[in-house]
């Protein structure tokens, strides 16, 4: 492989050698002078420190700087031509290297990526999931049932991306159009065959998957969430749409659609024939019966084109039902027997999922990555419900907060959704990034305080995470649970622009051993 930069550079070792000349036919774009015959692109790069010899360096307008103002410390580590816009190509000056110029190069940058590595999508079977909530747990689900049907997979999502067993961290759910490309590469060059991949409304929007080829595509649901960008609902369910919809370059040649929300009904009703999954009623898939608990686990009977189907999960929550069901659905759309992919299923744990931290205390202790307004309410409304079923005595502790410089406008709703469920609703930081956390907080406690006194649990506001898990872990007795939401898998909080090492999952595990509450102990509680 080739050597690794600052940046994170996963790519082919032996990349496809094109000439600039056949991409510019192909790509109409003014190259300013002659390209030379001979000149070969090997790879693309819109991150100059991530550049490696014979690439094609994309100089693209940002959001704070131009990428033309690092064109000659692009051509400096090896990069043979450039791609830019008209403003670009004026301020990266005379280099001594082709200036490629386009009107709007991020247009063309996914099928470019794609072109360069020699179209590798088309050589694998991918699944990309999209919606609001459930991706990351449908996208492991679905990995597991390819992986029992004998399939190479590899995954890239939220929380990492694996590739013929190694893990790389992902810094966004979806990679750039360059970096995936490649990525793809990669993987049909090590034997991959299928490819699970979770697609964000940010990388429909801005073109992160342009160029993919993808063979199923799945929609989970759609809850508030992301409108610091997108412009309103209407916007959000239309990047989402751009996976499904015939005209569409990215169109997924199988829509799989859990038509449970009205989003997903009116996704569905648009399509000329999408597999239908349903948990409520009839559909393509859907759920005899209602799931039956075993300890930690669940089961449902999935009735579908194929027959009837127990299915097992490692997950609790009527919503892992729903994407249980979508995943197998999607494994039967991707050619996967259920009966090979339902068994798979039931060995799937998702980090930072529902996951249990465990000292020998005696109440249930767990971090989950809900962050959104029905998140939250759905996770709740499950551990009500194993405390119903426990006898109702034991009460809920839940610690959460919500990140800065992100929607505003779902903070209420949390605040509100958590205060109605919980005991104890203790309001902490989560990401503040460039905000007052005072405030972030101040906007969940008000929701927290729009629910009738009567109706809600006590609500504390303390900042200091750890000091907010210490608290609820304080205030736990024998049979009660405590969650702590928001963060799941992530392992930092970012304040003021510096990302602090923090993990949920570690500090509840440190509050819990330095107190120790003695009771039944937490294996003996059940989730239903």
């Amino acid at each position: 492989m080739p050597a690794q930069s600052s940046q994170h550079v996963l790519r082919p070792a032996r990349p496809p050698s094109t000439p600039l000349s056949d991409l510019l036919k192909t790509f109409a774009a003014d190259p300013g002078p002659a390209v030379p015959a001979d000149l070969r692109i090997t790879g693309i790069e819109q991150r100059s420190d991530a550049v490696l010899p014979g690439d094609l360096f994309a100089a693209l307008p940002g959001s704070r700087a131009h990428g033309a103002r690092f064109a000659a410390d692009a051509v400096a580590r090896g990069a043979v031509a450039v791609l830019t816009d008209p403003a670009g190509a004026e301020t990266a000056g005379d280099l001594p290297v082709p200036v490629v110029v386009r009107e709007n190069p991020r247009a063309v940058l996914g099928e470019l990526s794609a072109a360069i590595y020699g179209h590798p999508s088309e050589r694998l079977v991918i699944v990309g999931i999209t919606g609001t909530s459930g991706k990351t747990t449908t996208s492991y689900l679905v990995e597991a049932g390819l992986a029992a049907a004998g399939r190479s997979t590899a995954l890239i999502g939220t929380i990492e991306t694996r590739i013929g067993g190694r893990r790389v961290p992902s810094a966004l759910t979806t990679p750039e159009a360059p970096q995936l490309h490649a990525m793809f590469a990669l993987m049909v060059e090590q034997g991959v065959d299928a490819v699970v991949m979770e697609v964000s409304s940010h990388a429909l929007a801005l073109g992160r998957v342009d160029g993919v080829r993808f063979a199923v595509g799945a929609f989970t649901n759609l809850t508030q969430d992301h409108l610091d960008f997108h412009a309103d609902f209407e916007d959000y369910f239309a990047a989402k749409r751009r996976l499904f919809e015939p005209a569409s370059p990215v169109a997924a040649r199988t829509a799989v659609v859990n038509i449970d929300d009205a989003w997903g009904r009116r996704l569905a009703d648009g399509l000329a024939a999408p597999v239908r999954v349903c948990t409520t009623g009839p559909a393509d898939w859907s759920v005899a019966g209602p799931p039956r608990a075993h300890g930690g686990e669940q089961e449902f009977t999935a009735v579908g084109p194929m027959g009837e189907r127990v299915v097992r999960l490692r997950l609790p929550g009527d919503y892992n039902v729903a994407n249980g069901l979508l995943a197998l659905a999607v494994c039967a759309a991707a050619g996967v027997d259920p009966a090979t992919a339902a068994p798979a299923l039931a060995t799937v744990d998702v980090p930072g999922r529902m996951q249990r931290v465990d000292q020998g205390q005696g109440f249930l202790a767990l971090v989950d990555y809900a962050h959104k307004p029905a998140a939250v309410e759905s996770v709740i409304a499950t551990l009500r419900a194993h405390l119903a079923a426990a006898g109702g005595a034991g009460r809920l502790a839940v610690v959460v907060g919500a990140g800065g410089d992100r929607d505003t406008g779902k903070r209420g709703l949390m605040g509100a959704a958590a205060a109605r469920g919980a005991d104890l609703l203790i309001v902490t930081d989560d990401n503040p990034r460039s905000e007052d956390p005072a405030a972030v907080r101040a906007a969940l406690v008000a929701g927290a305080h729009s629910v009738p006194a009567e109706q809600r649990g006590e609500v504390r506001d303390i900042g200091d995470r750890t000091a907010a898990i210490e608290a609820a872990v304080t205030w736990a007795h024998a049979g009660d649970v405590v969650l702590v939401a928001g963060k799941g898998h992530e392992v930092g909080q970012e304040i003021q622009g510096v990302k602090y090492p923090f993990d949920d999952r570690a500090a509840l595990t440190a509050a819990i051993a330095s107190t120790r509450p003695q009771g039944a102990n937490a294996e003996d509680l059940t989730i239903p």
